[in-house]
C-alpha cells in the first residue's frame, strides 16, 4: 500500500512524496495503523528500518487533525532518546513531515543554552523531542508541563535502560495522564527491555518483533585479521581505494579516536571525531560536516552509534571490535539503511578473536572473513605514505636482520 492511499493528512503525503517516501517499510506498515487507532505499541525493529518515520507519521497526522491553543509550557506529545545527535535527527525528520501543518516541534538537550530551549516552551509545543537529562532539569524548574500529554514515545529504549534511565521514565510515566498512549521502540530485545516494555505499555496490541537476522541484510559484512598495531596502514588504504565513499570508523575510547584522527591526518587524510570530550556546538558542527560530505570520514566511540543516522554511509569500519556484541549491531546499522546498500568491515587483532566469536555468537552465523595474504599483507605496510617513515626500507631492513641471524645460527 502506498502513502497517498493512507488516510493521512494531505499536507503529510505531500511531504512524504517530496522527501521520495512512496510505500512504507514493514515497520512504518504495520506500526501505523495501530498508533492511528490509539493502541500502545511495543516496536522492536532493527535498525536503519524506518523507525522514526512509523511513529513520526501518525503522530503528526493526529496533532494536525485535532489542533489545540496551547497554554505555556504544556507539552501534548513527549519524545524521549538517550543521545543528544538522535534527539536532532528525530527532530528533522518531524520538521520535515510536519512542515506544510502548524504542529509545533521543539528539540530540547543538554550541553547548549536553556534560553531558547524554554522560549519554545513558553508557546506549548506539540511534539517535544528530549534526552532525559535536560527534560528532567526543566520540569524540576517549572518550564514543562506533562499534565496534558498525550502521547509518551521511548525511541532506543534499550539504550535508555543501559545508561540508568529507567527510574527517570517511571517518575515521568507518573506525571502523564492515565489515559496517555505509549509507543515504545527498540532495536534490540532481551529480559530487561521485556520487563521494561510491559510494565510501562498498556496491552499493546501489536508487537513488532524484528525478522530473525539481527541486522538489515543490506549490509554485506566482512572481518580482516589485522595486528593491532598495523590497523592504520589498513585504513588509510581502504579509504584511499575508495575516494568518494563515506566512512564511520568505529574505536573503543576517546584516546584511540584522537590517535587515529592524528594518524590519518600524517597521511593526508581528513577526518572528524565524536566522542565524549566534546561539547555540544561542537558534535553539532562534526554531524553537520558528515551528513553534507564536506568530511567524508567520522571516527566515532560507541556512545555515538545510536546517534549517527546519516544516509549514505557507504562503509561502517570497526577499527576496534565492540566490548558488548549487541553494540555490533548498532554499529553496522548506520549503513545499508533504508533501500541502500552497505559494507561493514571489522580489523579483528589477535587478541580480540574471542571478542569476534561472541559477535557471531550473537549474530548467529560467521561473518564472511576477508583474506589478505602475507605479501599483500607486507606490501600494505611498506605502501604507506606517511611523511618521514620508509616502512618499506624498514620492513626490508627488519626481514635482512632476520636472515642474517639465522645465518649466523645455522653457521653455530
Amino acid at each position: 500500500m502506498r502513502f497517498d492511499k493512507y488516510a493521512i493528512a494531505d499536507p503529510i503525503k505531500r511531504s512524504l512524496a517530496e522527501s521520495g517516501f512512496v510505500k512504507p517499510t514493514d515497520i512504518q506498515f504495520k506500526a501505523i495503523p495501530s498508533i492511528m487507532k490509539g493502541e500502545d505499541v511495543l516496536a522492536i525493529a532493527q535498525t536503519g528500518t524506518g523507525k522514526t518515520a512509523a511513529f513520526a507519521i501518525p503522530i503528526i497526522n493526529w496533532m494536525h487533525e485535532n489542533q489545540e491553543k496551547l497554554p505555556k509550557g504544556i507539552v501534548r506529545c513527549l519524545v524521549m532518546v538517550p543521545t543528544r545527535e538522535l534527539a536532532v535527527q528525530i527532530t528533522e525528520v518531524f520538521q520535515n513531515l510536519a512542515k506544510y501543518t502548524p504542529v509545533k516541534i521543539l528539540s530540547m538537550f543538554g550541553g547548549v543554552d536553556q534560553t531558547p530551549q524554554t522560549k519554545g516552551l513558553d508557546r506549548g509545543v506539540d511534539v517535544l523531542i528530549t534526552t532525559p537529562g535536560r527534560m528532567f532539569d526543566l520540569r524540576s524548574q517549572g518550564f514543562i508541563d506533562l499534565s496534558q500529554t498525550q502521547i509518551l514515545v521511548l525511541d532506543e529504549a534499550d539504550h535508555m535502560l543501559a545508561l540508568g534511565f529507567i527510574r527517570d521514565i517511571r517518575d515521568t510515566i507518573k506525571n502523564l495522564p492515565k489515559n496517555h498512549q505509549t509507543l515504545f521502540f527498540s532495536a534490540t530485545i532481551n529480559e530487561e527491555i521485556k520487563n521494561l516494555a510491559y510494565s510501562i505499555v498498556r496491552n499493546p496490541i501489536r508487537i513488532q518483533i524484528s525478522p530473525k537476522d539481527r541486522v538489515s541484510k543490506n549490509v554485506d559484512h566482512q572481518v580482516a585479521f589485522i595486528e593491532m598495531d598495523d590497523k592504520r596502514f589498513f585504513l588509510e588504504r581502504i579509504i584511499k581505494e575508495h575516494e568518494t565513499s563515506k566512512f564511520l570508523v568505529f574505536v573503543r575510547t576517546k584516546v584511540r579516536a584522537e590517535r587515529v584522527f592524528s594518524a590519518m591526518q600524517r597521511v593526508g587524510i581528513e577526518t572528524i571525531t565524536m566522542h565524549g570530550d566534546k561539547d555540544q556546538l561542537d558534535r553539532l558542527d562534526v554531524m553537520e560536516k558528515f551528513r553534507t560530505g564536506k568530511v567524508r570520514v567520522l571516527i566515532a566511540t560507541d556512545v555515538s552509534a545510536r546517534g549517527i543516522d546519516i544516509s549514505g554511509v557507504n562503509y561502517v569500519i570497526n577499527y576496534d571490535l565492540p566490548d558488548i556484541d549487541e553494540n555490533y549491531v548498532h554499529r553496522v546499522g548506520r549503513t545499508g539503511r533504508g533501500m541502500e546498500k552497505g559494507i561493514a568491515v571489522s580489523f579483528c587483532a589477535t587478541e580480540e578473536k574471542p571478542v569476534l566469536e561472541e559477535i557471531q555468537k550473537f549474530l548467529g552465523k560467521p561473518i564472511q572473513v576477508l583474506e589478505i595474504e602475507k605479501d599483500e599483507y607486507k606490501m600494505t605496510l611498506a605502501l604507506t605514505e606517511e611523511p618521514g617513515t620508509n616502512w618499506r626500507k624498514l620492513i626490508e631492513d627488519h626481514e635482512a636482520e632476520l636472515a642474517k641471524k639465522r645465518k649466523k645460527k645455522g653457521k653455530k
